[in-house]
């Protein structure tokens, strides 16, 4: 897949999938200006670009503005647009920040890119979060959307801004619903990127993972290097433009995932607790995707197995934690 040369912008770039997206895409050849925010506690980390350190351009700007994002489009054949809040807790307690960063930072970027650089393929980080509580399983693009919270809602119209702007205005956008995605450089301090962050940092740590409800709930899970490869997959694929489409890995149950961890690290233990009553409110059960309308546009399947992937992540953490567990 060629991306020599190619000019990319990375939003969100110093984060968990966006870092992980700069270092492949500059050992292909691509020319990489990421931008983040590096809002406190979100995921921006610039030792997540140490591979890459003097062979990128970083750039130190928040998406909401734009002045600053204006000018960072112009030019740039490929946006990969991953800065976004997806913190469910987070949406529950700050309703406003959430819309803030994945709604209206969406529409001043699509604008941005309207004005001044309508020819750039956008590819953007949608969730299947807004799915809500299967009606069947596995989940495919026709099922119902029912966003059992605050960021379910705030993402789903992110994606359909996307969705617009191609039908409406004829740029080239494409949204990736991302389920569990997991792998170095992932925020591991606490839970705002899912709870198989927080389960990493329990079982590097040595500290008891917490299972709410016993862990019986099955979900699917991707590594981070089968995602990067979609977002590349989709951003070369003519056909995926103006459309969006499930990206699902592999499934296990939480307590799987749990004994995985603990397994790799030869650290930690479980602990089944109740479910505290405001994750319960918005806990959708058991979920697993069919991801068959994206292999058929692209030919993409996942290719690393989810016990070779924890295991690979827990030894990058193991080597790396002091860069992940401290204040940053």
């Amino acid at each position: 897949m060629s991306f020599a040369d190619a000019q990319i912008l990375i939003t969100g770039g110093a984060g968990f999938i966006g870092s992980n997206l700069a270092i492949r895409l500059a050992g292909l050849g691509a020319r990489v200006t990421v931008m983040d925010s590096m809002l406190p506690g979100y995921g921006g980390n610039l030792f997540n670009l140490e591979p890459v350190r003097g062979q990128i351009a970083v750039n130190f700007s928040d998406m909401r503005d734009s002045h600053s994002l204006g000018y960072l489009i112009r030019g740039k054949d490929y946006i990969f647009n991953l800065a976004g809040q997806v913190s469910h807790q987070d949406s529950m307690h700050e309703p406003l920040m959430d819309m803030e960063i994945n709604v209206k930072a969406q529409l001043v970027l699509l604008e941005a890119c309207r004005h001044h650089n309508p020819g750039a393929v956008i590819v953007y980080a949608s969730t299947r979060q807004f799915y809500g509580t299967p009606e069947y399983l596995p989940v495919d693009e026709r099922h119902p959307i029912n966003p059992p919270d605050v960021n379910g809602i705030n993402k789903l119209a992110g994606e359909q801004y996307h969705t617009l702007y191609s039908r409406v205005h004829g740029m080239r956008t494409v949204s990736l619903r991302l389920t569990n995605t997991y792998g170095p450089r992932q925020l591991i301090r606490n839970a705002r990127q899912g709870f198989i962050g927080w389960f990493m940092n329990r079982a590097v740590t040595g500290s008891p993972l917490q299972l709410f409800g016993g862990g019986d709930q099955v979900r699917d899970f991707n590594h981070v290097d089968d995602v990067v490869e979609a977002f590349l997959l989709a951003a070369r694929t003519p056909c995926c433009y103006g459309d969006y489409f499930n990206l699902s890995g592999e499934k296990a149950a939480l307590y799987e995932v749990a004994e995985q961890l603990i397994a790799a690290s030869g650290r930690g233990s479980v602990e089944k607790i109740p479910f505290p009553d405001e994750r319960k409110k918005i806990d959708i059960g058991s979920f697993w995707g069919n991801s068959d309308k994206f292999r058929a546009a692209t030919g993409w399947s996942p290719q690393i197995s989810l016990e070779r992937g924890l295991a690979d992540t827990v030894a990058y953490y193991q080597e790396n934690c002091h860069h992940y567990l401290e204040d940053a």
